[in-house]
């Protein structure tokens, strides 16, 4: 599936997105705060794109002009969370390539996956996280309608091997259909 937005084009990886991914992915101002280890070639990129970006409801997301992939955007529904969420919840996770920054790029694509989870998939409550430090992420989620949850302090985060504090956000059908 694809979704679009007026810049966008959120759609499935592909194997020959690799280098593409390895060039935003190995920039160590990406991945560790948003929780994933740098990719360390275009070879390390390519098994990821096969073994987690392949993974349902996860997007390259790519501008219209060149439909290159610059960053991606996930929905874990339910036990594919880490979240522990019944099958009618999902968490969004995102990132973008840092060239991308500060263009609003994000909650753009953002939004859209609000939109397709509440009025494609039915979903009744997503949820978001950003870890301490990481306040690109938490004003995307202020953007996009996420409100304060909860707050996990130090959790082991097994892909970066480190221990971490979590804060939470949600965001309800209800007050997505309210502010429509």
């Amino acid at each position: 599936m694809e979704l679009f937005t007026e810049r966008l084009i959120l759609r499935p990886w592909n194997e020959s997105d690799s280098e593409s991914l390895y060039e935003y992915a190995k920039d160590d101002r990406v991945g560790p705060i948003a929780g994933w280890p740098v990719h360390t070639s275009v070879e390390n990129s390519y098994e990821i794109i096969k073994s987690v970006l392949s993974a349902p409801e996860t997007y390259a997301v790519c501008l219209k002009e060149d439909n290159r992939a610059i960053g991606s955007i996930g929905l874990m529904i339910g036990k594919q969370s880490n979240l522990d969420l019944p099958d009618t919840e999902g968490e969004i996770g995102y990132w973008i390539g840092v060239p991308f920054w500060g263009q609003g790029l994000i909650p753009e694509a953002t939004r859209e996956i609000i939109r397709h989870a509440f009025e494609d998939l039915s979903l009744g409550t997503l949820w978001c996280g950003y870890f301490d430090g990481n306040e690109k992420s938490k004003r995307v989620q202020e953007k996009c309608g996420f409100t304060y949850h909860h707050t996990n302090k130090d959790i082991h985060w097994q892909l970066m091997d480190d221990i971490r504090t979590e804060h939470i956000t949600r965001l309800t059908r209800e007050e997505y259909l309210e502010n429509l």
